[in-house]
C-alpha cells in the first residue's frame, strides 16, 4: 500500500506515545523517521521504527528525560542528551543552536548522551529554511576498519553542509564517511538481496556481495585513507570533544542490549547576514548553480545535479503520491501496533 507521510507520522507518533514516550518526543523521532524515507534514505526511515522500540523498552533509552545544556559561553555550547532520543535530542540542539546564531551570528553546540539522531538532513532543512547555513555531524558505533585495519573499529561518522539558495531546492549534503551508509546494507539484509562489490568486506577482511557477511563484517571507509581519516576527525570533535563514546566506546543500538549508546554530535549554526546580506548569498550561491549546470556533460549524463537536488524532486514527488513501503516493513510495522490495537493499513485505534 501507498501511505501519505503525515499517516505515517500519525502512525509512528501513536505506537510511540503507546508504548510510552511523551507526545512531543514520539513526533519528533517520527518527523524524523518519515523526513528519510520522504527523501529515499529508507535506511534511516521507518525501518527503524523497530529497533527504537525495542530499546525504549529494554531500557537503553530513556524517553521522559528532558536535555540539559550544561554550558553556554559566548559562541559555544554543550547539551546533555541525558539518554533521550536522538532525533528528540538533536531537535532541542538544533532549537538552541539556531536561537543562539540569530542572535550571535554563529554557534557551536557539542551534544553526549544521544542516541542515533537520524538523518543530518532533517535538521539542515529546518535551518536553511530560516535562512542559515550549517554543519552538523554525529559519530556512531564501530561498523568501520580504519584504513590497513580488518575488524570495524568507528562508525560511519556521518557529516552535513546545507545552504539556502534563491530556489525551492536549497544545497543539501548528507554522507556517510564510509563508501555506502550501514543501513543500506541493512535493508538489502531484510530484503535478501546482494550489495556492489567494494561495499563491505566479510569478518575475515575479503570483500563480499553477501549483505549478512558483510553486516558481520565491516562497511569501508569513502576513498580509503582520507575516508578513514575523515570519520576519526568527527569522532574527535562528536566523541572526544563532547565527552560522548568514541571508537570502540559509542554502543551499537543493535547488538549491545545493557549500556546506551552515548552517541555525540555537533551542531554548527552560522548566521549568513552576517556576512552579506541573505538575498546576496542566495543570488550568488544561485549563479554557482547556474555555471555548474552548463558545464559539459560526460556521455550518457542528462543533466548535472547538485547536493540534494535528486532527494527534493523525490521528496516533493513523495509528498504528492504518498510512500510505498516495502512489504515486509509494513507488516513489520503492523505487528509492533497489534500490541497496542494500532493498524496501518486500517488506520484504526481500539
Amino acid at each position: 500500500m501507498t501511505h501519505s507521510a503525515s499517516k505515517l507520522v500519525d502512525y509512528s507518533t501513536k505506537l510511540l506515545v503507546a508504548a510510552g514516550a511523551p507526545d512531543a518526543v514520539a513526533r519528533a523521532v517520527s518527523e524524523s523517521l518519515v523526513a528519510a524515507d520522504v527523501r529515499g534514505v529508507s535506511s534511516h526511515g521507518v525501518v527503524r521504527l523497530g529497533v527504537y522500540l525495542k530499546r525504549m523498552a529494554e531500557g537503553m533509552i530513556d524517553p521522559k528525560a528532558e536535555p540539559q545544556l550544561e554550558r553556554d559561553d559566548g559562541p559555544a555550547g554543550l547539551l546533555d542528551g541525558r539518554n533521550n532520543f536522538g532525533a528528540y535530542v538533536g531537535a532541542r540542539a538544533l532549537d538552541i543552536a539556531m536561537a543562539r546564531a540569530k542572535t550571535q551570528g554563529a554557534y557551536i553546540l557539542g551534544v553526549r548522551h544521544s542516541n542515533h539522531f537520524g538523518t543530518g538532513a532533517h535538521y539542515l532543512q529546518q535551518a536553511v529554511s530560516q535562512g542559515l547555513g550549517m554543519i552538523v555531524m554525529s559519530n556512531a558505533s564501530q561498523t568501520m576498519p580504519p584504513t590497513g585495519g580488518v575488524r570495524p573499529f568507528m562508525g560511519t561518522n556521518p557529516i552535513a553542509f546545507g545552504f539556502p539558495t534563491g530556489t525551492d531546492v536549497p544545497f543539501i549534503l548528507d554522507m556517510a564517511t564510509s563508501l555506502v551508509a550501514r543501513g543500506k546494507i541493512i535493508v538489502a539484509a531484510s530484503n535478501g538481496e546482494a550489495i556492489p562489490l567494494g561495499w563491505a568486506v566479510d569478518k575475515e577482511g575479503n570483500p563480499t556481495t553477501d549483505a549478512h557477511a558483510a553486516l558481520d563484517g565491516a562497511v569501508l571507509p569513502l576513498g580509503g585513507p582520507k575516508g578513514s581519516g575523515l570519520a576519526m576527525a568527527i569522532d574527535i570533535l562528536c566523541g572526544v570533544l563532547t565527552g560522548a563514546g568514541f571508537g570502540p566506546s559509542v554502543n551499537n543500538m543493535y547488538d549491545n542490549w545493557e549500556e546506551p549508546q552515548n552517541v555525540g554530535h555537533m551542531f554548527i549554526v552560522l548566521d549568513i547576514a552576517r556576512w552579506m546580506p541573505l538575498e546576496t548569498f542566495k543570488d550568488r550561491l544561485d549563479d554557482y548553480i547556474r555555471l555548474l549546470k552548463l558545464e559539459p556533460r560526460a556521455g550518457g549524463v542528462d543533466e548535472i545535479f547538485y547536493a540534494g537536488e535528486i532527494e527534493s524532486r523525490l521528496e516533493a514527488s513523495r509528498l504528492r503520491d504518498g510512500i510505498t513501503l516495502p512489504a515486509k516493513v509494513e507488516d513489520e510495522l503492523n505487528a509492533l501496533g497489534a500490541a497496542y490495537g494500532l493498524s496501518l493499513n486500517e488506520l484504526q485505534l481500539s
